[in-house]
């Protein structure tokens, strides 16, 4: 493995670079920052991705686990029941930060999870377990893909698989086998990946649309085109460089909750997304975790526009066209720091009609304890509840407990659940047909 510290930059790699090492910032933050490299063959996208898990921070986890459980929160079925003097008592070890890979030919079992075949056929004690996957053993950590462009056409199933763990921070997974109880599991993990569009069956984004918005950052690796680049390219190549390096990146400058974003740079993100129509949100979110990454690296408090023109190409080239691209750098090159200014005047100007349909939209979702006013106002519909003395999961002081119960009745509060979602989207009742969920006596009649 060549050591990532001595790989030479030039034009045509230094956004990798930069794009790999806001990644690993943003894993010693514990946020996923995925990233898709795109480039022609031979160009080191693959080489840089490799040679990084060097500088990796390590991790420090509940001892010998294969989830990589954190001691102070752990997540997988041998450690999450267990109480904090347990943990304490099995103890815990810094590892090196997970650095995992999946290949084409990788199945379902190797990249989720299986049974354990060592336990199953143990001549002392044979019991049915589950073996974590390459996915729930890169917990915290980072799996690399390469020309992930051919996985995602010859193996549409692991495709679908990633869209559940990049979906979300954290994505989550779920074991399955036969005979065994169902293993859904919280995983935290980046995705590095790399491909070449220009070969069968051509680029991601035509292939899997979904997936290539999964990606935070999509990043056009360039060719060494200086003479100077490619000599020391050459020169490299007969250098003995040691496998271990022992200067970890200087990247790490503070945490990204200190970081400062001001009002006006978000509205210009909202600005973005309004105005040039963008598809998915997910650009602007990653705009605004990227902009804080790029203010931290350069050792700063808080963001500046700089920040965001920087990271704006990472973060939308893979999900727009070049013409909406060009035009949002211009847009964003002729703001200067009187408009800036001027931005909050902008938006306060909105018309009263857009400003009342927004909050329309959104009352529902503003009320935080939307749960505690169904349940109070079923326990005032339905007053024999009080008199066959079941509980209504509010005190007399309007306080919320966990469940109303009264012998095998038990209802939970939603919000304190682990739901898994239905294969497809629910629709809100406000969008469904008065028919689907109302009756009268006419449907009746009819048979309906």
């Amino acid at each position: 493995m060549k050591n990532y510290t001595q790989l030479v930059r030039h034009k045509g790699n230094s956004d990798l670079f930069r794009a790999v090492e806001m990644s690993i910032a943003a894993l010693s933050n514990d946020v996923p920052l995925h990233i898709h490299a795109e480039g022609l063959r031979g160009t080191g996208k693959t080489t840089i991705m490799r040679a990084a898990r060097t500088m990796l921070p390590p991790i420090i986890r509940v001892k010998d686990c294969l989830y990589n459980c954190h001691p102070e929160s752990p997540h997988c079925p041998e450690h999450k029941h267990l109480s904090s003097q347990e943990i304490k008592d099995i103890g815990s070890e810094l590892v090196p930060c997970p650095f995992l890979e999946i290949s084409h030919a990788a199945k379902i079992g190797t990249v989720v999870g299986s049974i354990d075949l060592g336990k199953l056929t143990s001549r002392t004690q044979t019991m049915a377990a589950i073996l974590p996957g390459t996915i729930p053993q890169a917990h915290r950590g980072i799996i690399f893909i390469d020309e992930i462009n051919r996985l995602s056409d010859t193996s549409p199933e692991l495709a679908d698989i990633l869209l559940d763990v990049m979906g979300t921070k954290p994505g989550h997974i779920q074991i399955e086998e036969t005979g065994l109880p169902t293993v859904e599991l919280p995983v935290s993990v980046t995705i590095w990946a790399a491909s070449n569009p220009d070969e069968e069956p051509g680029s991601l984004m035509r292939i899997r649309k979904q997936l290539a918005d999964r990606f935070d950052f999509g990043i056009r690796m360039g060719k060494a085109n200086d003479y100077e680049a490619v000599v020391s390219i050459l020169e490299q190549g007969y250098k003995k460089v040691p496998l271990v390096v022992e200067d970890k990146m200087n990247t790490m400058v503070g945490e990204l909750s200190n970081i400062i974003i001001e009002d006006p740079i978000r509205k210009i993100m909202a600005a973005i997304y309004v105005d040039f129509n963008l598809e998915s949100l997910r650009g602007i979110e990653t705009m605004e975790i990227a902009t804080r990454l790029s203010c931290l690296m350069a050792a700063r408090y808080k963001v500046e526009l700089r920040d965001l023109i920087y990271i704006v190409p990472f973060a939308l080239a893979h999900r727009i066209d070049s013409k909406t691209m060009t035009a949002i750098l211009e847009y964003l090159n002729k703001i200067d720091g009187t408009k800036l200014k001027n931005l909050e005047e902008m938006y306060q100007n909105q018309s009263l009609q857009a400003r009342q349909q927004s909050v329309e939209v959104n009352a529902p979702y503003e009320q935080v304890a939307w749960w505690k006013k169904i349940m109070e106002s079923l326990y005032n519909k339905l007053s024999f509840l009080k008199k066959m003395g079941i509980g209504t999961g509010f005190q007399g002081n309007g306080q919320e407990t966990e469940v109303m119960s009264n012998g095998n009745m038990k209802v939970m509060d939603p919000g304190k659940l682990n739901l898994i979602a239905p294969p497809q989207k629910a629709l809100p009742m406000r969008e469904l047909p008065v028919e689907e969920f109302l009756s009268s006596d006419e449907n009746k009649q009819n048979g309906q």
